[in-house]
């Protein structure tokens, strides 16, 4: 029995032995990272000054040119868009920014919903790694489970799925990197197919995690006396009404933060060649619409 107890010890000494090596070995060459979508996260959260900041998913990624925003407004600019993160992540990200300096404005590109899905929760690993030396972004990121803190006691667990980007983001890989500019990546296709009819009214069940936190954003940015603007950025599909456009449009006059929707302007649903696919602008259609931003800007800071 002694013998046993005693193997059992030394198996569980040399499993967290392995956890710690190999998590310190991860966590080093994530943050050594000088390129890719990684990258970009860790700049937004961890290093960023710029003037405006620009908040989003997909769409906000690759639809908004802190080049032309800069060279207009005469104020620098990053982009902190990432693919597939909505709600919970913008505001986790704005909470660490806050916890350096104030931006002097905040672009926040609604997109997504306010629909409970667990999916959105998943997608909160995208934080984990910043779990341990961000503590402000901790309530956010336990939304995924209750297990979170316990999980991220280990070391290989905030990082058991970044492998092959940390290889790419440590490689400099070209298309990465030349193509990435303060944030922002550019698409270069175009959409060739007709304007299409999307069936996007219909109610869903309300996800209360997701309102509050988006509340939060918007209050976090009033707290912190930083102008913010809500932006719904062009689409290549025609809709008789979205019903988390109209939510979000709701929640931003209760919070009296002006809400502008271009999903409607005819200047992009007559352009298919100004689009990579449906959802997105290429590089084209980004700097056209970046231009229109810049005039909301400047209505916003002249108000």
């Amino acid at each position: 029995m002694k013998k046993f107890i005693f193997n059992c010890i030394i198996g569980f000494v040399i499993v967290i032995t392995l956890d710690f090596s190999l998590g310190k070995g991860l966590e080093y060459f994530y943050f050594k990272q000088s390129s890719g979508f990684q990258y970009r996260t860790t700049y937004s959260i961890e290093d960023t000054e710029d003037d405006i900041l620009v908040f989003g998913s997909s769409r906000a990624n690759h639809h908004y040119k802190p080049s032309i925003i800069e060279e207009e407004i005469g104020m620098t600019c990053y982009n902190t868009g990432r693919d597939g993160n909505f709600i919970f992540y913008q505001t986790a990200v704005l909470k660490s920014v806050l916890e350096r300096y104030k931006p002097k404005l905040i672009l926040y590109d609604f997109t997504g919903d306010f629909s409970n899905n667990q999916e959105d929760y998943d997608r909160l690993s995208s934080l984990l790694p910043y779990y341990k030396n961000h503590s402000e972004i901790r309530d956010i990121v336990n939304l995924r489970s209750s297990f979170e803190p316990f999980k991220n006691l280990s070391g290989i667990y905030p990082f058991n799925s970044t492998l092959g980007n940390i290889v790419n983001g440590n490689l400099l890989i070209k298309d990465i990197d030349e193509y990435t500019n303060k944030g922002y990546v550019p698409l270069y296709g175009k959409w060739k197919e007709a304007l299409k009819e999307n069936n996007s009214d219909e109610q869903y069940e309300i996800d209360p995690n997701k309102i509050k936190i988006f509340k939060e954003f918007l209050d976090l940015c009033k707290q912190n006396d930083i102008p913010v603007v809500v932006l719904v950025s062009p689409i290549f599909y025609k809709y008789e009404s979205n019903f988390s456009i109209e939510l979000c449009k709701k929640k931003c006059k209760e919070a009296k933060v002006p809400f502008f929707d271009f999903t409607r302007n005819k200047d992009y649903l007559s352009a298919p060649n100004l689009f990579d696919d449906p959802d997105h602008l290429n590089d084209e259609g980004a700097m056209i619409y970046s231009k229109d931003v810049v005039e909301t800007i400047k209505y916003i800071l002249n108000k």
